[in-house]
């Protein structure tokens, strides 16, 4: 089997879970029943472990596009026969609209087949495998036409309007006909096997509906600054990546997608991550509104629930689940051979400095929409949080890349632990007297002149990754971000121009640190607002128009970039580089923004 780069990818959501699409039509990806559930589709991490393709029969040219600020995937296939399109889209609940998207999904996956000239044959082949491929259902045929599949906790009922379908042993497969002005549609419903019934609707009365509750969103939801396209379209992204019921929002859609091919660092990124709270705040203020900055906020302090001496995990589930602990799908295959395929990740155990920092400055960017004073829970958390930086600082930890070899005094955790204390010192008047001001200004003063001495590399001439290290890390461009130094400091700005210099390409792509071999999206985006910040505003937009040319033909990024062949890399889509296109974006148009 040809397997489709992880570029050939577009991605569908009901803002519960999500599906990957492939340009040849198939779906090799779905967890119906959450992000993080174990899918029924798997095929884009092992050949057998499902999927369901439409497509014609004859190969041709194909070219899709969402339908405007929706997750409403058209693909036109231009065949010698004539031109067919087929639109998907997860469903959204009958007549949901606003921020209803989502709340009650009826886990259904919608195709429509429309002939647009000519006569064309089309095929269909529907092979689902629950439990990332460990099963394999029994498939009923029905009265009315429909195949029910049936197999451990799940349920999937296929449907075709007019069509009569009929079962395999193992898969349905069915070819029908389509002319110029006709429409056929399909719906495949999920249901728990011990839970209610599967929903019914009309597939191509629900996908109109669905196409219209994606408009609704948008339309609440106004951005007026440079890039509007790109920034409404990444908005959409994280919208779809949004877990609803709680307002976490999922780091990607995928597990295991490698970052190298035929590589091991293959991880499972269905949870919601600490780390990036801050920056994700950010963007969902920017190209959102804050009823989903304030719902992921009060996922975050319910998921950390009363802080004490352990270290506040880095991601949770999605309704705040603190053991997502890590085990390897032996009997997966892998995205091109690329084993294990992970489900978990152990990352929830590490020790990470950063965290309270991220969560603090969350904190202070959401001051105003929280109030003069705060509630009991919220100050409690904040003081809370800044004690556990008092008494840790010194501490090694993992750092913000997850290693997992030894902990190390990385360089962006002690200045995430300035962050928690100086953000904490200012939040001090709404804490209601139990700040220890003195006491944390003096911590805080400590934790600067540490790094300012430390973190200094004369050799290198610039910050580097951790103390003591000669290797740089573009985890240092966030200094500037998180006002540690200013973008002009004679440091900071030596330190900016050495990162570009040793880490970038020339392509727009900059790595993580020497030894990486593919571009990290989102550190070219930090690299954009460090750009702006020294005063090279035209040239970051050079740089911002030149990471933009990397995105996929529906405008989607995963985690990483070759460098060499432009293939897209890592689990996708990935939240953080729609971030970092978001942020940058905005700090093109305001510099100022913090």
């Amino acid at each position: 089997m040809h397997q489709p780069a992880i570029a050939d990818y577009a991605f569908l959501s009901d803002c519960r879970s999500g599906a990957l699409v492939a340009r040849d039509g198939s779906v090799d990806w779905w967890c119906p029943a959450r992000f993080d559930a174990p899918s029924v589709f798997g095929r884009v991490v092992d050949p057998d472990a499902g999927h369901w393709r439409i497509a014609p029969l004859a190969p041709g040219r194909v070219e899709r596009a969402y339908l405007p600020d929706t997750l409403v995937l058209r693909t036109v296939h231009h065949t010698p026969q004539g031109s067919v399109a087929v639109t998907d889209a997860l469903a959204a609940e009958p007549g949901a609209r606003g921020h209803e998207l989502g709340r009650n999904s009826p886990a259904v996956l919608l195709r429509v087949v429309e002939g647009l000239s000519g006569r064309v044959r089309m095929g269909l082949e529907l092979r689902p495998r629950p439990e990332y491929g460990l099963l394999t259902p029994y498939l009923h045929e029905q009265d009315d036409g429909a195949v029910l599949a049936a197999a451990g906790p799940v349920t999937l009922t296929l449907r075709g309007t007019g069509s009569r379908l009929r079962a395999d042993r193992d898969a349905v497969r069915h070819e029908f006909e389509v002319a110029a002005g006709e429409r056929v549609g399909f719906d495949l419903a999920y249901a728990s096997a011990y839970g209610g019934r599967p929903a019914r609707l009309d597939p191509v009365a629900a996908l109109a509906d669905t196409a219209r509750a994606w408009e609704a969103y948008r339309e609440t939801h106004r951005y007026t600054g440079s890039y509007p396209t790109q920034v409404r379209h990444s908005a959409t992204v994280l919208t779809g990546l949004t877990y609803t019921p709680s307002g976490a929002v999922a780091a990607a859609l995928t597990t295991s997608l490698p970052e190298r091919i035929g590589g091991d660092l293959n991880y499972d990124y269905r949870f919601s991550w600490l780390r990036d709270f801050s920056l994700t705040m950010r963007a969902f203020w920017v190209a959102a509104c804050p009823d989903e900055a304030g719902r992921l906020f009060a996922w975050a302090a319910r998921s950390i629930g009363r802080v004490g001496d352990d270290p506040v995990p880095v991601l949770f589930g999605l309704e705040g689940e603190r053991d997502v602990s890590e085990h390897e799908a032996a009997k997966l295959r892998g995205y091109a051979g690329s084993r294990p395929v992970r489900i978990g990740n152990d990352a929830w155990q590490q020790r990470q400095l950063d965290v309270p920092g991220e969560v603090v400055l969350a904190v202070w960017q959401l001051r105003d929409y929280l109030g003069d004073t705060f509630d009991v829970e919220l100050r409690e958390m904040v003081v809370g949080l800044a004690e556990q930086v008092a008494s840790t600082w010194r501490l090694p930890d993992r750092g913000m890349w997850e290693t997992r070899d030894v902990e190390r005094h990385y360089l962006l955790s002690k200045v995430l632990c300035w962050v928690a204390l100086d953000r904490a010192v200012m939040l001090a008047p709404r804490l209601a007297g139990e700040a220890d001001v003195p006491r944390w200004a003096a911590i805080r003063d400590e934790i600067r002149a540490t790094v300012l001495r430390e973190g200094w590399n004369d050799r290198v001439g610039a910050y580097t990754g951790a103390f003591g290290s000669a290797e740089l890390d573009a985890s240092a461009l966030l200094l500037p971000m998180v006002r540690f130094l200013p973008a002009t400091d004679p440091r900071m700005r030596a330190t900016i121009a050495t990162i570009e210099r040793e880490l970038g390409g020339g392509d727009g792509l900059l790595r993580r640190w020497s030894a990486d071999p593919e571009g990290f999206v989102l550190c070219s985006f930090w690299l954009v607002e460090c750009l702006v910040l020294t005063g090279e505003r035209e040239r970051a937009r050079r740089l911002f128009e030149q990471v933009l040319g990397h995105a996929n033909d529906v405008g989607l990024f995963a985690e990483q970039l070759d460098p060499r062949t432009g293939a897209q890399l890592g689990n996708t889509p990935q939240a953080l580089s729609h971030i970092g296109l978001i942020n940058a974006a905005w700090r093109l148009t305001d510099p100022t923004t913090s």
